[in-house]
């Protein structure tokens, strides 16, 4: 039975991780976030608590609900596809127009700017609606299959999350040296454009 146990959460482990691992909006905001040493702790906390509530969902069957009423999938997505490109348009106006000296006062973070933070990152994670696909419906399928080891599978995901999250907020930080330069900052906010207004594009377009 314990060999039983581990095995499922070591398939939930692998499974969680291969879905959140993929560059999207979500994980570019977490990079930044890292990179600049501003409001990881919560970042990351939002994001990991996140995720282990919509797994936790998903593999106690709430997954078949909302496949039943998917018009709630299309005004999640229709939310989540404005905010997106808004913030990616607010990246892109950084490349184009850079704040004097925003590298050198990176790792400054006022009240104000925290809680700026964590309601994007809120507002990125639970507008999402790949997050509920990826967590809610897929892992909860998955998890499904296991039966009665359904939960240990789904602790083995939301150990994935806790560790890839933890990882991208604080990892970032080996980048600092090189974020020092503007031009670097420049590179990485047209990155987070990009892929802001291109997630955003798609999630409005197959809204």
């Amino acid at each position: 039975m314990t060999h039983g146990i581990i095995t499922a959460a070591l398939v939930g482990f692998g499974t969680g991780l291969s879905l959140i691992v993929a560059i999207g909006a979500q994980n570019a905001f977490v990079l930044r976030q890292g990179a600049r040493r501003h409001a990881v702790l919560a970042v990351v906390a939002i994001c990991a608590l996140s995720d282990a509530l919509l797994i936790a969902l998903g593999v106690s069957g709430v997954g078949a609900v909302v496949t039943a009423w998917p018009a709630a999938l299309t005004v999640v997505g229709l939310a989540g596809g404005g905010f997106l490109i808004c913030y990616g348009v607010l990246a892109a106006r950084r490349v184009l127009w850079p704040v004097p000296g925003a590298a050198l006062t990176a790792q400054g973070a006022t009240a104000g700017s925290a809680r700026k933070a964590v309601l994007t990152c809120l507002a990125m994670t639970w507008l999402n609606p790949h997050v509920y696909l990826d967590t809610v419906l897929l892992i909860g399928s998955v998890a499904a299959d296991h039966g009665t080891l359904r939960w240990a599978f789904g602790l083995g995901a939301v150990l994935a999350s806790l560790t890839w999250f933890t990882t991208l907020g604080y990892g970032a930080r080996l980048l600092s040296g090189l974020l020092a330069r503007p031009t670097a900052w420049r590179v990485l906010d047209g990155l987070v454009a990009a892929t802001m207004v291109t997630m955003g594009g798609l999630l409005v377009a197959g809204a």
